[in-house]
């Protein structure tokens, strides 16, 4: 079924034309409601194709995939910026500009061209959690609450003012995957709302209070490294906001084991950070984590093999009672 982008009760269309700027999974159901509704989609920007894998083959970006599905001018710019790429952006006539995981701070000679503006899709509820990764940082957090947010880019890093916003529930089991998946769906119907409502007027910005501001600055490969003096709760954290990618690691005879499904449990043997303490009944591997906690990994990934169960796992290889995780 078709959908329409319509002005509040109803009447024709309100589809500005429009520019739209995406790069990952996360932009594509925006760029498919917009399909779907007939939006007058004029230009599709998204990064330059890039070598990737373990043959370095040359990937095209997600939303370049379907923009060419979808019959869509692409055009992908090494950077949005300079006079040349400024002025071919500025030919195709757009009113409005459409920004979901870019990948790029749009300038302000870029942001000028539009009349209506430029509406950024955030994965938070601004002003929490500017920056570039917001979903993994509120997972890693520990936080119960998190949303989307359509807001007005300015020359700031996620510091415009917000149109709309809608929040979503973090469970205590919500890996990133899961999160990712449910705020980009939630984020494209919410663009649609702001496509109907704010070239008709009937929306109006809201200033951030910068006090209130907190960043989610990239993910380091530091990061992704498991500590087992940390406690439980936040091994367990950081396992569910890199799964499934990039995968939070600990070390096993020289090579690295990516985490999945890690949980808390109470275990009557006690053991020191990061020793294996046996195996649960369903198959998980449970080990020691600082602070006297103890958490149960349901499924490892060996760099080289496939991702599987953690009794799997053992079975192919000795993880002996008392042993340590690096």
């Amino acid at each position: 079924m078709e959908k329409e982008i319509e002005g509040g009760g109803g009447g024709s269309p309100i589809v500005p034309g429009l520019v739209f700027l995406g790069t990952p999974d996360f932009a594509v159901p925006c760029l498919r409601q917009l399909l779907e509704c007939k939006a007058d989609v004029r230009l599709v920007i998204t990064q330059p194709d890039r070598a990737s894998g373990r043959g370095r083959k040359i990937h095209q970006s997600a939303v370049k995939k379907l923009a060419i599905e979808g019959g869509l001018p692409v055009y992908q710019p090494e950077r949005v910026r300079g006079e040349e790429v400024i002025e071919t952006i500025r030919s195709y006539g757009a009113e409005i500009a459409v920004v979901a995981a870019f990948g790029q701070l749009l300038p302000q000679s870029l942001l000028d061209i539009f009349p209506l503006g430029s509406l950024n899709i955030h994965g938070s509820l601004l002003p929490r959690l500017r920056g570039a990764a917001p979903i993994q940082r509120s997972i890693l957090a520990g936080e119960e609450l998190t949303g989307i947010s359509i807001m007005l880019l300015d020359a700031g890093l996620d510091t415009g003012p917000v149109l709309l916003q809608k929040e979503v529930s973090i469970s205590p089991e919500d890996s990133f995957g899961k999160v990712y998946g449910e705020l980009a769906e939630k984020g494209a119907e919410l663009l649609l709302e702001a496509l109907r409502d704010w070239p008709a007027g009937r929306l109006s910005p809201l200033a951030q209070d910068g006090s209130l501001a907190t960043y989610a600055p990239p993910i380091s490969k530091e990061e992704l490294r498991i500590n087992w003096n940390s406690a439980a709760k936040d091994i367990i954290n950081q396992v569910r906001a890199f799964d499934p990618a990039p995968g939070a690691w600990f070390s096993l005879g020289g090579k690295r084991v990516k985490c999945f499904h890690a949980a808390s449990v109470s275990w009557a043997a006690a053991g020191g950070p990061g020793e294996v303490i046996g195996m649960a009944e369903g198959g998980g591997l449970i080990v020691a984590a600082g602070g006297g906690g103890w958490l149960c990994l349901g499924e490892l990934q060996m760099e080289g093999m496939r991702r599987m169960s953690a009794g799997q796992f053992a079975r192919g290889r000795s993880i002996p009672q008392g042993s340590f995780l690096e």
